[in-house]
């Protein structure tokens, strides 16, 4: 990222923590961004940190940290769509881009759980910077957290057994009420009660 474009994504973190940038101007000002620095303009405005090496003992199954893009959680807003009154749920949800990221956007409530506790931390830390009292972060397995939401974000988080319990769980959720899957780099299984959009 070029130095003009990183004063931007300072200018607009200042306006980020004063609250005055979220919604539809925070959605206007990343898609004002050329596509190839959305990312590092995005990691700027939230003070996201490079991040920590994988941990050693990844399960089987498990995938090493991978960020969302940008643009991936852009079209998850729109398209979900996701609301003030929705509760995101990302799997594997790493440094936190795409729970801060969609809080802003939409103003629901975001939580992500995540395998490795090193990326648990930093998106803690970079939430609290940001005085975001309605994102949380949980160190556990997705294949054994608590799975309560209206919109679940999966990331190409894991794969094998994981993924198969992991959906048998989301099937659970979806029996009781109505509930959006969104995956990006993930085939979820062919299942019945998941229906294609």
């Amino acid at each position: 990222m070029n130095d003009a474009l990183r004063l931007q994504a300072q200018a607009a973190r200042r306006e980020l923590t004063a609250g005055r940038l979220r919604g539809a101007a925070l959605y206007d000002r990343l898609l004002a961004v050329p596509a190839a620095e959305r990312e590092a303009f995005a990691d700027e405005l939230l003070g996201l940190p490079e991040p920590p090496p994988d941990i050693a003992d990844l399960p089987c199954g498990a995938v090493p940290y991978l960020p969302a893009g940008v643009d991936e959680i852009l079209h998850m807003v729109r398209e979900a769509p996701l609301r003030e009154s929705d509760q995101l749920l990302d799997l594997g949800s790493g440094l936190g881009r795409v729970v801060i990221l969609a809080h802003l956007l939409s103003g629901a409530h975001a939580c992500g759980i995540e395998l490795q506790e090193p990326l648990v931390r930093c998106a803690k830390d970079c939430a609290a910077e940001l005085a975001l009292t309605q994102v949380a972060f949980i160190h556990g397995n997705a294949a054994e957290a608590a799975l309560d939401g209206s919109v679940f974000f999966l990331y190409s988080p894991f794969g094998g057994e994981t993924l198969t319990r992991v959906v048998r769980r989301l099937e659970a959720v979806a029996r009781r009420r109505p509930i959006t899957v969104c995956a990006v780099g993930l085939e979820l299984p062919g299942e019945p009660w998941l229906q294609r959009r």
